[in-house]
């Protein structure tokens, strides 16, 4: 016997709840009443939403996320933690949406993804964007452009941003303004098949315009020192990251120094109705808490 309407399960699921732009545009969701089905690795650390359910779900593990996914129609994917598998992860999860029928994903990307991206994790995303294309997905793809809350924590306790980023500009974008995207086209996701968003935040800044403004609004001595290649991977060395990482966390300026973050985009504000929140906004709201 077929469940009532109302105890039916979600037809939309959202990854990444437990984390900071997934949490995001969960509460968003729910806020509008929205139902959801929340896949998250551990069920006891989901976000308690009306209207959402928990149910246990790995990007790595095909079988359980086929299960999991059975009676979705729109997934919102965001991308797993950084790992050297991730892209395999990411090429199984399609791989079990499109087994379970799902009918429309929308894809967490990166601003400027592509095979030859100087950022090499750019590329893993141009890779998993592929095989969403030729999965038979729906699809929509957001491309964002680095995390604009992680530019105070690119200070060091020196107060000194480092990294082979020379003058080259990135359109740093805060995770509010990404989550509110997110909802709309999660709302209405027909309207949005096939489309690639670029989002960004209202300028394009150099990492020395940053430290400057991050000088300016919180009273600290902040600057920014154009490292060289090789002080960059010295610099990083310390941490005994695998290579792999080191040459993600590398590559992210290399790949500002090369133009490949600069651009601003108006989708944001084109599909929210408002203005993306600027670095200096976002500071100057925080001193304020």
């Amino acid at each position: 016997m077929s469940r009532p309407a109302h105890e039916a399960s979600p037809t939309l699921a959202v990854t990444g709840s437990t984390g900071w732009l997934g949490g995001l545009v969960a509460r968003d969701l729910a806020s509008q009443g929205l139902r959801q089905r929340l896949l998250v690795r551990d069920v006891t650390r989901a976000p308690q939403l009306t209207g959402s359910t928990a149910t246990r779900c790995s990007y790595a593990d095909g079988e359980a996320a086929r299960a999991a996914l059975q009676g979705v129609e729109t997934l919102f994917m965001v991308s797993a933690a950084e790992n050297a598998d991730r892209l395999e992860e990411h090429r199984t999860f399609v791989d079990a949406a499109a087994a379970a029928g799902v009918h429309h994903v929308v894809y967490v990307s990166f601003f400027g993804a592509a095979a030859d991206a100087t950022f090499t994790l750019a590329r893993d995303h141009a890779a998993t964007e592929e095989h969403i294309r030729t999965s038979g997905l729906d699809w929509t793809f957001l491309r964002d452009n680095l995390y604009l809350e992680f530019v105070e924590q690119m200070v060091g306790d020196d107060g000194v941003i480092r990294g082979p980023a020379d003058s080259g500009r990135a359109a740093v974008i805060a995770h509010e303004d990404i989550a509110r995207v997110a909802a709309v086209v999660l709302r209405e996701p027909a309207a949005h098949a096939g489309a690639t968003y670029d989002l960004t935040g209202p300028e394009a800044l150099t990492f020395a315009d940053m430290a400057q403004v991050v000088s300016e609004v919180t009273g600290r001595d902040v600057r920014f020192h154009d490292e060289t290649l090789e002080e960059a991977y010295a610099s990083r060395a310390a941490y005994g990251a695998p290579d792999w990482q080191l040459d993600a966390w590398v590559s992210t300026y290399t790949a500002v120094a090369r133009g490949e973050l600069d651009g601003v985009s108006g989708d944001v504000e084109r599909l929210t109705g408002r203005r993306p929140v600027s670095l200096r906004e976002y500071l100057e709201a925080q001193q304020r808490t």
